[in-house]
């Protein structure tokens, strides 16, 4: 029953997929988001069925299928393993999934193509799904690379767009480039250890097997590129805010809940390796402490609503990895779980103010909404209160928790965190100000047909919103219960900081550097009633900010720019010199041809001289030279 029941988890959402793309367009654009809906509230089901057993069980289901591949010494099976942290994982990537379809059966309605939305998103949520369950590294490429590739559906979905199309190819290939570190770290592994399962990986470190440092850090640092990839850290960030072109459930689906927080399941999977490699968790909890600061401070100053959203992402994501690096793994996790609560409400409410807004995204076009889209404004101001790391919200909990953990292990990194947490909370209540005060700056059309969104945006809303709400309660300090859930898959116990005079002054500066930052949105935005100025009149620091510190244009005038010019000397010099060679030779024989030709007259005498004259020449060769 067990095995049946993993693999309909694992199907339901492959099955929809298959439907939709072959009689989608048939059964409709209501039956095809229905569909969709229906195959991962089947998969959510199955997880939530398989996470209480767990939890009242503490054993691990694992679903071994076959065996995969046997090579000498190295052998993988083909088998699934749902323990406490994949089956927390599956518990918001299939609860957050079906709320998300459910949005994307109103949000989509209009689109003629929803049954291919609807069936790339039932894609996505299988490869996730085979990401998670799987027991070994070979099955979590897998679903890696399968999330990677139907990312590209979608950030491109609307592919008469040519800057979609342009925004799905640079995140397909900017995750390849993290995919073949990560490649390279899953070799190393299965030459030090012959095999990639990871609980034979455990056992055999337990039992002492003998492991080369060296190889190990390079494959720990390896696998840690892939992770910079897939969750969008310095220098592989700059595809996640390009990919809002995606339709916005989208943006809530995989670049808040799901597959950027794949990077940080792999690390915490492999946690057992990654103790004992104390110099790549620096530098991971460097990297992250710096992605988090550098795209807080972009954030600052975007106008796109979805931009400022997906920089928030980054910085929450590097606010993930410093936790990861800190060896805080359950932390990481914690803020994992409150950030896909909070930012997919986020994500979500964005859509549905441009739903209201017939596409709009220009925060300096939006103002006074909260009078007439109430539900979204609540659902809104509840997730940004959480974002801002305000109690009793959840983000206060596990975003003070990393910043307590950061302050016990390196001040230096505790300052950089704090200050990005700041920046946080300006930048996400100056899209709320902007966005729902004042008076409405947009078109008269527009604000003739401003109106809430219908119950099936609003719903999904609602939900998430009271999650950011209460999410917090599942590790408060002193009764974590997560902690306690997640200690059978942790190498080592969560370190439990008491609530001393240190903490609390923690907390509280923490909540100060929060209110201050919504205290100068307040007063810019609200009190002075500024609105940010037009693209031409942006100066200064401010531009660079807002041209986020010419990243692209960097990595275009270094990377892209030299690509093509070598691509271009191939084309025109080397492709030009080897035809010209090819063609010349060809050209040649024509010739010979040609003239050749001319002596085939019919004439036996002269084929009689030709002939005489070979044997002559045959006959000295083998007499004189020989």
């Amino acid at each position: 029953m067990e095995t049946n029941l993993a693999l309909l988890l694992l199907f339901a959402p492959f099955a929809g997929f298959l439907i939709n793309v072959f009689f989608g367009k048939k059964l409709g654009r209501n039956a095809s988001g229905i569909l969709g809906t229906l195959a991962v509230t089947v998969s959510f089901a199955a997880t939530l069925f398989f996470f209480l057993q767990v939890m009242n069980t503490k054993v691990p289901v694992m679903v071994n299928l076959f065996e995969w591949l046997k090579l000498a010494n190295f052998t993988v099976n083909f088998s699934f393993q749902l323990d406490q942290l994949s089956l927390l994982w599956l518990m918001f990537v299939t609860g957050i999934g079906t709320l998300i379809h459910m949005y994307s059966i109103s949000y989509m309605h209009d689109d003629e193509n929803m049954h291919k939305f609807f069936a790339y998103l039932n894609l996505f949520v299988f490869f996730m799904i085979t990401l998670v369950m799987g027991s070994n590294l070979l099955i979590m490429f897998i679903g890696w690379e399968g999330v990677g590739l139907c990312s590209y559906l979608l950030i491109g979905f609307w592919y008469k767009n040519q800057t979609y199309n342009d925004a799905a190819k640079k995140a397909f290939i900017m995750n390849r480039i993290g995919d073949l570190g990560f490649l390279i770290g899953i070799f190393i592994l299965g030459y030090l250890f012959h095999t990639v399962e990871y609980d034979m990986m455990k056992t055999e470190l337990t039992n002492g097997w003998p492991v080369d440092k060296t190889w190990l850090g390079i494959a720990m640092l390896c696998l840690f590129i892939g992770a910079c990839g897939k969750s969008a850290q310095i220098p592989l960030y700059t595809w996640l805010p390009d990919a809002m072109a995606g339709p916005t459930p989208v943006s809530a689906l995989i670049h808040a809940a799901t597959m950027v927080t794949a990077g940080i399941f792999m690390i915490t999977r492999l946690n057992f390796l990654f103790n004992l490699t104390p110099d790549v968790l620096e530098i991971i909890a460097v990297v992250g402490a710096v992605t988090s600061l550098v795209a807080a401070s972009i954030g600052l100053v975007q106008n796109d609503i979805k931009k400022v959203l997906a920089y928030s992402t980054v910085s929450q994501l590097g606010l993930m990895f410093l936790a990861l690096g800190l060896g805080a793994y359950e932390i990481a996790v914690f803020h994992v779980i409150t950030h896909a609560f909070f930012k997919a409400c986020l994500f979500l409410g964005s859509g549905s103010v441009i739903h209201a807004l017939h596409g709009e995204q220009d925060m300096r076009n939006m103002g006074g909404l909260r009078k007439v889209m109430k539900i979204t404004f609540i659902t809104f101001l509840i997730s940004t209160l959480a974002i801002s790391g305000l109690p009793p919200f959840s983000g206060f909990f596990s975003k003070d928790e990393i910043l307590m953990t950061a302050f016990h292990h390196n001040k230096v990194l505790w300052i950089i965190g704090s200050l990005a947490s700041i920046m946080t909370a300006f930048y996400m209540f100056r899209l709320l100000y902007l966005t729902f005060y004042k008076d409405f700056r947009g078109t008269e059309e527009q604000k003739h047909h401003l109106h809430e969104s219908p119950s099936l945006i609003t719903f999904p809303l609602i939900v998430l919103a009271i999650l950011a709400l209460v999410g917090g309660a599942i590790s408060l300090p002193g009764m974590s219960w997560l902690n306690e859930y997640l200690a059978p898959v942790m190498a080592k116990p969560a370190e439990h900081h008491h609530l001393g005079n240190t903490e609390y002054m923690l907390m509280g500066i923490a909540v100060v550097g929060a209110l201050i930052g919504i205290g100068i949105a307040y007063a810019k935005y609200i009190k002075k009633g500024e609105v940010p100025p037009a693209d031409a009149e942006i100066t200064g620091v401010t531009n660079v900010l807002y041209n986020k510190y010419y990243v692209d244009e960097i990595y275009t005038a270094i990377i892209v720019k030299p690509i093509y010019a070598i691509g271009s000397f191939f084309k025109n010099v080397i492709e030009v010199a080897l035809s010209g060679f090819v063609f010349g030779l060809g050209r040649a024989a024509t010739l010979l041809g040609n003239e050749g030709k001319t002596i085939q007259n019919g004439s036996v005498g002269f084929y009689l001289l030709v002939f005489v004259l070979g044997v002559c020449s045959i006959l000295g060769y083998i007499f004189l030279v020989k």
